[in-house]
């Protein structure tokens, strides 16, 4: 079978290579000038919304269609579930649980980034930034605080005036998130309920720093999965079933 695996998240790489025997097309959006490739075929760049997926859905002869997108990519989801229903391309969405709270952890969820923003200067002055660089600006008109921001590539403006970027590419050890706390002096921690391994929520847990976590938007109408193992499986239902 043909399978597109929209994502360049590990679990979409993880996926590519779990399907021995299947011909896989991984789709990344081409966000970052040089990321980690999955096997096989590789297309970087859009595809002109959900009516361009669809064509391409058809195109390609494409069977199977999985959505292993960063849980907050919602337009690219949205467009996934339109084009796979114009091309009746069956869909699966591949998303990781969301972080649970635990004792000793103090969180502060909130719907989006301007809460977020908003929320900061009562929790602390020294912000450690996890959201992504395309999410700094969000925190521009933040005053009061100083920020540490980590990202794969260097953040664009708008961005706070008071500012330090990591440049830096996980996944994280518990050790070395408790050297970066420590050494920056960081007294709030502000992230995406992105899910999977989190040494930063455990290091945060450890000095009782507070954490900003913005919740995840609703995924469209359809079939989930939390595992790569259960992705690799609805793919072999599907073969089997044809």
């Amino acid at each position: 079978m043909i399978v597109l695996i929209l994502g360049g998240t590990a679990d979409a790489r993880a996926l590519a290579g779990a399907l021995p025997g299947h011909t896989v097309i991984s789709s990344l959006a081409g966000r970052t000038s040089s990321p980690l490739l999955p096997p096989g075929e590789v297309r970087i760049g859009g595809f002109g919304g959900a009516d361009g997926l669809a064509g391409f859905l058809t195109g390609r002869g494409v069977d199977l269609l999985v959505d292993a997108t960063h849980p907050f990519a919602a337009t690219i989801s949205a467009n996934a579930s339109r084009a796979a229903a114009l091309a009746g391309v069956p869909l699966l969405h591949l998303r990781r649980p969301g972080w649970v709270e635990e004792a000793g952890d103090a969180w502060h969820r909130v719907p989006n980034l301007g809460e977020a923003s908003a929320l900061l200067p009562r929790l602390g002055r020294r912000v450690f930034l996890t959201t992504g660089r395309q999410e700094i600006a969000a925190f521009a008109g933040v005053e009061g605080c100083w920020f540490l921001a980590r990202s794969v590539e260097p953040p664009a403006p708008p961005m706070p005036a008071d500012l330090e970027v990591i440049l830096d590419r996980g996944p994280f050890t518990l050790e070395g998130e408790r050297q970066l706390l420590a050494g920056h002096r960081i007294d709030v921690l502000v992230s995406k309920d992105s899910g999977g391994p989190a040494a930063k929520l455990a290091a945060a847990r450890e000095r009782g720093i507070p954490v900003v976590l913005v919740d995840r938007p609703p995924l469209p109408a359809g079939e989930i999965v939390a595992t790569v193992r259960e992705a690799a499986a609805w793919v072999t239902r599907k073969r089997d079933s044809a």
